[in-house]
């Protein structure tokens, strides 16, 4: 048994790639290591590496990443953030716990901007983290409530892991934006009653508003249209995802140079677009190096012996579920959610087939835990950008971010047992 452990491809390609992320080795590395040693060690074709390495980042639906991130920094720089948060302060007013379900809000809204998790950390969190904490909040409360909710980036469309979730399980990514509303509504409810009980346990209100609704409302109008024009543009039809990311940067553009003035020069642009190049080829390496991975585990039958085994573990579909359920979890507390689709995404897609379960659903259920994952310790990433953000300590924001965390989990069992809050939105646009 452990000759044949020891000659089986599949067997070294799970260790080349455990060993350097135990080593704390990046995971893009990692991951293109392991699945070049092992298509060398067994004359898999080097050739075919190079292929599908340009394969791997030549899809159309693909092109959506960079110009989303784009137009995510664009959108922080031309003050679209600061003004929506000001009018969510202004409709709170003294209202207890009111900033910290400003911060739900904002996040949940923003998530139709950013698309990332961390991204939206960094644009939400300079501005609410000191607002909360002048206003008497403790400032790990506050940065935990930023940190958490932003989590929902992932799961409010547009999302950037819907659209690598669409690539790997051949899924229509604008049904995947559609299904994603309504859980991630869910994660922001559960989310909003749990700082609105803490904040009524600990007295934390807000200040008097400083400006009228209508002044707020005014300022904070061509934010507040930018979801509207992209997602009813994919929904009604007139633009795919990818062309609504390209249009998504030409309104950001159209909006901080003209209509508020904030990008006011060259300096500045070169800027968000050395900023969004860095960030998308984080992204883009990770995406390559993982599909070498996913390309590999397949040809050497990885893929289907680990399909195997969790169908070995139970035939009970419950059982099953919940066994992935905890495999995520784990998951997302080590990795980056691109990564995990593609490095377990390929085994999770024969047991949907199995068990026939509905593709629309199981994405938004694999990202909402992903979601959950991004700020569960021990790399909890957008744990780790609240606590550079607010000066705390990871200690500090993680025994905060506990009871999210948990609402979290909760609004997760939700989406997961009944599959028609994912599934009844699509269908009903017909996608």
């Amino acid at each position: 048994m452990e000759s044949s452990c020891l000659h089986d491809p599949s067997f070294w390609l799970f260790i080349c790639f455990l060993i350097p992320l135990l080593l704390k080795v990046p995971i893009a590395l990692a991951l293109g290591f392991a699945a070049m040693l092992v298509a060398w060690q067994w004359d898999m074709g080097l050739n075919m590496l190079s292929y599908n390495f340009f394969a791997g980042v030549a899809k159309f639906p693909l092109l959506a990443i960079p110009f989303f991130i784009l137009a995510g920094f664009i959108m922080e720089r031309a003050g679209i953030a600061a003004r929506i948060i000001k009018l969510m302060e202004t409709l709170t007013g003294r209202m207890t716990g009111g900033l910290a379900v400003v911060t739900v809000a904002v996040a949940t809204f923003w998530g139709a901007v950013s698309g990332s998790g961390p991204a939206t950390v960094a644009a939400l969190g300079l501005i609410l983290i000191p607002g909360m904490a002048a206003a008497g909040y403790d400032k790990s409360f506050s940065a935990a409530t930023v940190s958490v909710t932003s989590g929902l980036a992932i799961v409010i469309p547009p999302s950037i892991a819907f659209i690598v979730y669409g690539g790997i399980a051949n899924v229509s990514v604008p049904a995947l934006f559609a299904a994603g509303f309504v859980p991630g509504l869910i994660v922001a409810g559960f989310l909003a009653i749990t700082v609105l009980i803490i904040s009524h346990k600990r007295n934390y209100r807000g200040g008097e508003p400083d400006i009228s609704i209508w002044k707020a409302t005014k300022e904070a109008f061509w934010g507040i249209l930018t979801p509207v024009v992209i997602l009813g543009g994919i929904y009604g039809g007139v633009f795919t995802p990818t062309e609504a990311a390209a249009i998504a940067v030409f309104y950001g553009l159209f909006v901080g140079i003209f209509i508020y003035r904030t990008i006011s020069s060259l300096q500045m642009l070169f800027e968000i677009f050395a900023s969004s190049v860095k960030s998308t080829a984080v992204v883009m390496v990770v995406v390559t190096c993982a599909g070498l991975f996913s390309w590999v585990a397949s040809t050497v039958g990885l893929v289907e012996k680990g399909s195997a085994i969790l169908l070995g573990l139970s035939d009970n579909p419950v059982i099953v579920l919940c066994m992935i359920n905890v495999i995520l979890l784990m998951a997302g507390m080590l990795l980056d959610a691109i990564s995990i689709y593609y490095v377990f995404l390929p085994f999770m897609l024969p047991i949907m087939s199995h068990f026939n379960w509905d593709p629309i659903w199981f994405g938004v259920m694999m990202t909402v835990n992903l979601a959950v994952g991004q700020v569960t310790p021990p790399l909890a990433v957008n744990l780790y950008v609240g606590a550079n953000i607010s000066g705390l300590t990871m200690e500090q924001i993680s025994k905060a971010a506990t009871p999210l965390i948990l609402a979290a989990l909760l609004a997760l069992a939700v989406i997961t047992i009944f599959p028609f809050l994912s599934t009844f939105l699509p269908n009903l646009l017909g996608l």
